[in-house]
C-alpha cells in the first residue's frame, strides 16, 4: 500500500515490544528470570537474579519454566515457598495435638516422655531418664506442655515470631534451627539441673527463634528495641518465676544466637556448607553435653 508524501516511514523489520502476559495493553522489555514470559512494572517481583512473574513466585519449581533460570531464594538462601508459614503451622499443630493426648491419657504419657536425668518414676514403677538410655525424652519433651497457660503462650510466641523467621530462612533452615535449639536446651536441662526434676516445654526452641530474630534484626538494620524488650520481659519470667527450667531458655538461646549468624551472614559461596555446619558443631556440643552428663550419673 503507498504512503502519502510526507508521512514518516516506518524502517523496515522494525517490531514492537511485547506485552506483559497479564496486562496485555503494557509493553515491556522485561522478562521473568524463570519461565521467561514478558511482565510489567506492576508484575515485577524482585529475586536474587533479575525479576520473577507472580505465578513463578508462588508456585515454587512449578513446569514449564526455563531449564536454566534461576531459583528464588530467600535471604538466607533457602527455597522461596509458596506458603511460607507451613511449618510453624505444622509446629503448632504438633504440639496441640500432643497436648490433647495428654489431657487425654493423663500424666503416665506425660512422665513416659518428659525430660528427667535418672530417678524413680512411681506412676511408671521403675527407674527413668537419659541416664537409662532413653535419648528421645531430649526431643520428646520439646512437644510436651504443663498447663493451658504453659501452652498458650509458647504458641502464640512461636506463631508471632516463627513465621517471619521461616519466611527468612526458608523451611530446612527454619526446620534445623527450631530442632537443634531445642535439642541445646534439652542438653543444658540434662547437664545442669538436678537429675530427678522433671522438664517438659518448646519453650527451649523458641527461645532460639528468640535469639535468631534478634540476629536477623541486626543484619537488616531493624530496631532492635522491640526484640530486646521481649527478650527482657521472657528473662526476667525465666528468672522470677519458681518451677521453670531457666536451663532450657538459656541454652535454646544461645544455640538460636549462634545459628541465626550462621545463616544470615554465612558467604553466598559457601552458605549451606556453614550453615549446616555450624549446626552440625551445635549438635556435637549437645552429644558432648549429653555424653559427660550421663558419665556422671552412671
Amino acid at each position: 500500500m503507498d504512503q502519502a508524501p510526507g508521512s514518516p516511514q516506518e524502517p523496515q523489520g522494525a517490531a514492537s515490544l511485547p506485552t506483559c502476559y497479564r496486562h496485555p495493553d503494557r509493553e515491556t522489555g522485561v522478562r521473568c528470570t524463570r519461565c521467561e514470559r514478558p511482565i510489567c512494572p506492576e508484575c515485577m517481583i524482585s529475586a536474587s537474579v533479575g525479576f520473577q512473574c507472580p505465578e513463578c513466585v508462588r508456585n515454587g519449581s512449578g513446569t514449564g519454566h526455563a531449564p536454566n533460570a534461576a531459583q528464588p531464594r530467600t535471604l538466607a538462601g533457602g527455597t522461596v515457598a509458596a506458603d511460607p508459614r507451613l511449618i510453624t503451622k505444622i509446629l503448632v499443630g504438633l504440639n496441640l495435638a500432643v497436648f490433647l493426648v495428654q489431657l487425654s491419657v493423663g500424666d503416665r504419657f506425660t512422665d513416659s516422655f518428659d525430660l528427667i536425668g535418672r530417678a524413680f518414676v512411681p506412676i511408671l514403677g521403675s527407674v527413668e531418664g537419659v541416664a537409662e538410655g532413653q535419648w528421645y525424652r531430649m526431643v520428646t519433651a520439646m512437644f510436651l506442655h504443663g498447663s493451658y497457660i504453659h501452652i498458650a503462650f509458647n504458641m502464640l510466641s512461636l506463631w508471632w515470631i516463627g513465621g517471619p523467621l521461616e519466611q527468612a530462612l526458608g523451611r530446612a533452615r527454619y526446620i534445623a534451627l527450631y530442632a537443634v535449639s531445642g535439642l541445646a536446651g534439652s542438653a543444658l536441662t540434662y547437664l545442669i539441673a538436678e537429675p530427678n526434676q522433671p522438664s517438659l516445654g518448646a519453650s527451649g526452641a523458641i527461645f532460639g527463634l528468640f535469639g535468631a530474630t534478634a540476629v536477623l534484626m541486626r543484619r537488616l538494620n531493624y530496631d532492635m528495641r522491640p526484640v530486646i524488650a521481649l527478650l527482657v520481659i521472657n528473662l526476667i519470667f525465666t528468672f522470677g518465676w519458681s518451677n521453670i527450667a531457666w536451663e532450657a531458655h538459656i541454652g535454646g538461646l544461645v544455640g538460636g544466637v549462634v545459628i541465626g549468624y550462621a545463616m544470615v551472614h554465612a558467604p553466598r559461596e559457601r552458605r549451606s556448607l556453614i550453615q549446616y555446619g555450624v549446626c552440625a558443631l551445635v549438635l556435637l556440643a549437645v552429644v558432648v553435653m549429653t555424653l559427660v552428663r550421663t558419665g556422671q550419673l552412671t
